[in-house]
């Protein structure tokens, strides 16, 4: 349907209410990962923490977070870099590792959170409820991980129509479950298959399972709550956004959130000296094998004409 002026009417942000169901789901999925995490110290202390716990929470760390990272945000999201066929697959599917939701719905969130920063529409900003403390704590909680139990659906059709188009990434979407049983269950199977015992699966399970997500579910968020409370602001943005440096390394460069936010297609978002990317690197190393091209690297000339100073 058209109006009458010829133009097709702009697509609402939301597309109604979750089914409550899920809602539960999304919570036993996001608690069962932080409990586990909470329990990571004692368990680590009592019960025993191997070098092939460690071997498998780093790599599934890696594979998750960089698919979170290049494929999900910077690929899917901002297009800051084109890919050949299988890669886009694979950072679909290293992204759903993360067990931060289909790619379809990530993507329009984090779409709809650019739309929108710090305004109002915006799925998760810290600033909210204002900005008194009591404001600021409740603004938190929202942005780090409260806004993930609202039942408000951003609405796909107008903020990631393109990926709804894809058949290869709706297919992706489509088996979220699947990815989700395989992110807990392969470092289960390989904790066992190296260890030769039920004792490795288990502990596989617990660590490169269930303590990785948790771990990489909270810094993700950070970079939603932190990263628009504390840190630098050396470029303009239309919002709060900020460089935190403590989550660089673990974000893999996310928390560059200032820069991104300044410049959101640019393929790099450490964009200043020992400002560490490894996202970019990846992307880089991606490039050069010919499997990503049309990168969107920052140029001197564009980082100036943003930068405050």
């Amino acid at each position: 349907m058209t109006s009458t002026s010829g133009k097709t009417p702009a697509q609402p942000v939301l597309a109604g209410k979750r089914p409550r169901r899920e809602v539960v789901l999304v919570a036993v999925f996001i608690t069962a990962p932080m409990l586990a995490l909470l329990c990571a110290v004692p368990f680590a202390w009592g019960w025993g923490l191997g070098w092939t716990d460690i071997a498998l929470g780093v790599v599934f760390y890696c594979i998750s977070g960089l698919g979170i990272s290049v494929g999900y945000h910077r690929y899917f999201t901002h297009g800051s870099f084109k890919a050949r066929t299988p890669l886009r697959v694979l950072l679909a599917v290293a992204g759903s590792l993360a067990m931060q939701g289909p790619v379809i719905r990530w993507v329009s969130d984090h779409r709809r959170h650019h739309a929108y920063a710090d305004k109002e529409g915006d799925p998760h900003s810290p600033w909210l409820y204002g900005t008194n403390a009591i404001a600021l704590v409740r603004g938190f909680w929202h942005a780090h991980m409260g806004w993930l139990f609202s039942r408000d659906m951003t609405n796909s059709r107008r903020f990631a129509p393109d990926l709804l188009a894809d058949r290869l990434i709706t297919a992706v979407d489509r088996l979220f479950p699947l990815w989700t049983a395989a992110t807990l269950l392969l470092p289960a199977l390989l904790g066992g298959l190296l260890t030769w015992s039920w004792q490795g699966a288990v502990t596989g399970l617990f660590w490169a399972g269930l303590v990785r997500v948790g771990m990489l579910h909270h810094v993700t968020w950070s970079v939603n709550s932190i990263c628009h409370m504390v840190g630098s602001r050396p470029f303009r943005a239309r919002d709060r956004s900020a460089n935190f440096w403590p989550l660089a390394l673990l974000s893999f460069g996310e928390s560059w959130h200032n820069s991104h936010h300044a410049d959101p297609t640019c393929a790099r978002h450490g964009v200043r000296r020992g400002q560490l990317d490894i996202s970019a690197r990846v992307i880089w190393l991606l490039e050069k094998l010919g499997w990503a091209y049309q990168v969107r690297w920052p140029t001197p000339r564009r980082l100036a004409r943003l930068a405050r100073d």
